[in-house]
């Protein structure tokens, strides 16, 4: 097994990284590519990728082919982190069907304590049975078309439907007419949705990402990445020339992972977050992709949108010994009273009240 930084992984493993990825059968998420980590490699110094080989016949040596692909950030103590934690909403090692390998052997060869992940795909057998919860992934399907999602939407939710469509003739006949770019190339609208998801985090309590200057640089990164399994997208919707809602994410041939929408909150009355996720799923239909991820987490919009949900896993998979036990100190008692609050909506309605409220007196 041999460890090296994501800008050193050669052209010929990104390859096999692909295929591998391509025959395990899971969704094409855009997160699970070396397009994707090697970015978080160029803004996360500490970030790695563990490449498998067999061993010959004589058991001796590497063999010709990479059989698995394990991307991770080292912390201090030798505590792993699943790459571009805090961010990344697909999670996992990209390995051979069948491969003969544990997680504790894994960890040992990349020198690493524990192994923290937050949004593990379904189908890691070498890590879910770490996971210390499961959650939903929230989903649109439009393998069949978009007249096909309009039908679901039209018998689970007809007056989300109806309701939303009528704010979107609304707003184009106050604008002047409403224009959907589904990739838009101007910089200065990626700028635009940064300063929006800005203040909308703000303005809920919650911590800026983009404050963070790693993920500001990623998301910079990403917008400029145009490869097969992993291009940034940035869809705009418009009313008149003015922008009013938009969404940065990562698109494969077939699968449209959502991660940053947001809207001018002074065009609110006519949820234009919704109507640019709908003309998002028509398009995303149109050019072959069948399914919009939306991403682990609670939200209106996600209700009214969805199909169906993917499961994703949180928790940790660990190798004995005092720095898996420093780590897990570090790390368990928050997540699990997250976890407490989460599972009560009364409490968590309190604590985003809360939030609401912190929100609100910061930006004073």
């Amino acid at each position: 097994m041999r460890v090296l930084a994501p800008a050193e992984l050669s052209e010929g493993e990104a390859e096999a990284w692909r295929e591998l990825r391509a025959k395990s059968g899971a969704p094409a998420n855009p997160f699970m590519e070396p397009e994707f980590t090697r970015a978080v490699g160029r803004v996360r110094p500490r970030s790695r990728i563990a490449v498998v080989r067999e061993r010959g016949a004589d058991g001796n040596g590497d063999g010709d082919e990479p059989v698995g692909f394990f991307p991770y950030e080292k912390g201090p103590l030798g505590q792993g982190r699943a790459i571009g934690t805090g961010v990344s909403d697909c999670q996992g090692a990209v390995l051979r069907t069948g491969l003969r390998l544990t997680a504790r052997e894994l960890l040992r060869a990349c020198s690493l304590s524990s192994w923290e992940f937050d949004n593990l795909e379904a189908g890691q057998d070498l890590f879910v049975p770490a996971a210390a919860e499961e959650f939903a992934s929230p989903v649109i399907d439009v393998g069949q078309g978009y007249e096909a999602y309009e039908a679901v939407l039209r018998a689970q939710s007809p007056k989300f439907l109806r309701t939303t469509t009528a704010k979107e003739r609304r707003l184009g006949r106050q604008a002047g007419g409403t224009r959907f770019v589904f990739d838009e190339r101007d910089p200065r609208a990626l700028r635009t949705l940064m300063g929006w998801k800005s203040a909308q985090y703000r303005r809920t309590g919650r911590r800026d990402r983009f404050a963070q200057e790693w993920i500001s640089e990623l998301v910079r990164e990403l917008a400029v990445t145009r490869a097969p399994g992993c291009s940034g997208v940035l869809s705009v919707l418009y009313a008149g020339d003015r922008p009013v809602a938009a969404h940065f994410g990562l698109r494969s041939r077939t699968v449209l992972s959502c991660w940053f929408p947001a809207y001018d909150p002074e065009f609110a009355k006519f949820s234009p977050g919704l109507i640019l996720h709908l003309r998002m799923a028509e398009t995303a239909a149109a050019e072959g992709i069948g399914l919009l991820d939306l991403g682990r987490g609670a939200a209106e919009y996600k209700d009214a949108l969805k199909t169906g949900a993917l499961r994703v896993y949180e928790g940790s998979s660990v190798r004995p010994g005092p720095r898996a036990a420093l780590a897990w100190l570090g790390r368990e008692p928050a997540r699990r009273a997250h976890s407490y609050v989460r599972n009560r909506p009364r409490l968590a309605g309190y604590a985003q009240r809360t939030l609401n409220q912190v929100g609100r007196l910061r930006d004073r």
